[in-house]
């Protein structure tokens, strides 16, 4: 499956791009799309089969499933 977490802050979603590394979980660094968030940031894609909520941190603001072009919110830190 595709997910796209977006960060407090851009230290956060590099924190996680390389703890996704460690763990053999392909990612990718890219810009926050447009249609999610209006402000500048940093996001990162990845591809993950298991529980994808024991990928959470605290440094996660939202955590989006991808399916096709849609963006399906699983989690939001601010509910």
């Amino acid at each position: 499956m595709s997910y796209l977490a977006l960060f407090f802050t851009q230290s956060g979603a590099i924190k996680f791009s390389r703890a996704a590394a460690v763990r053999g979980i392909s990612s990718e660094m890219q810009a926050v799309p447009r249609k999610l968030s209006a402000s500048c940031g940093t996001a990162v894609k990845f591809f993950y089969e298991g529980d994808v909520n024991t990928l959470i941190t605290e440094d996660i603001e939202r955590l989006y499933e991808i399916k096709g072009r849609e963006y399906n919110l699983l989690y939001d830190a601010k509910s």
